[in-house]
């Protein structure tokens, strides 16, 4: 069976990140549980843990452009579909959280929050974050005035702060309102 979460949907910046993990029936991994509920350095020993006892694991993303193109939604189910493709077992199942399946070849059950109460689903959700996390403090030096690596591109007081003083780049999610609202304000002026 394969847990399947992803991270950073509501975020304003980045791409969706989705992980897969297929976990042994017996693996008991002490603090699994929703990524949200962990500090990130308990993240971190915790994602250490995971890919020690999994059977397999994979994260996969979703681009800012695809999130444009697709929504955040069907991009979240198309980095799902990625970290699916990408294990190195095939699950018999597939246990997503929320109440929505990405298109897969096996049979894929939603269940909404499955962060929380699934063990599989929750190493999942800990991969998920923690891949993304990297990838915001690695945008962070290509654009160091919105301190990506403290906000992780969500929007926090001080990203939107940020935004209006700076404008968008080009890791801004367009689509959403207050990128948006930025964009239609400055002239459309990106920085890149």
């Amino acid at each position: 069976m394969a847990g399947v979460d992803e991270a950073g949907r509501g975020a304003l910046a980045g791409p969706v990140v989705a992980a897969a993990v297929v976990l042994p029936r017996t693996a008991a991994i002490e603090g699994c549980r929703d990524s949200k509920q962990l500090t990130p350095g308990r993240r971190l020993r915790i994602e250490a843990r995971i890919k020690q006892q999994a059977l397999a694991w994979a994260v996969a993303q979703a681009s800012v452009e695809e999130v444009d193109s697709l929504n955040v939604l069907n991009a979240a189910l198309l980095a799902m579909s990625r970290a699916l493709a990408a294990l190195t077992v095939t699950p018999d199942r597939v246990l997503v959280d929320g109440n929505r399946v990405p298109d897969v070849a096996v049979p894929a059950y939603a269940v909404v929050g499955g962060d929380t109460c699934v063990n599989v689903i929750s190493a999942a959700s800990i991969l998920a974050k923690t891949a993304r996390d990297r990838m915001m403090v690695e945008t962070g030096y290509k654009y160091p005035d919105y301190n990506f690596a403290g906000h992780k591109g969500y929007a926090t007081a001080e990203h939107v702060r940020l935004l209006h003083e700076i404008g968008a780049c080009a890791v801004h999610r367009r689509s959403y309102r207050p990128v948006r609202q930025v964009l239609q304000t400055q002239s459309g002026i990106v920085k890149n």
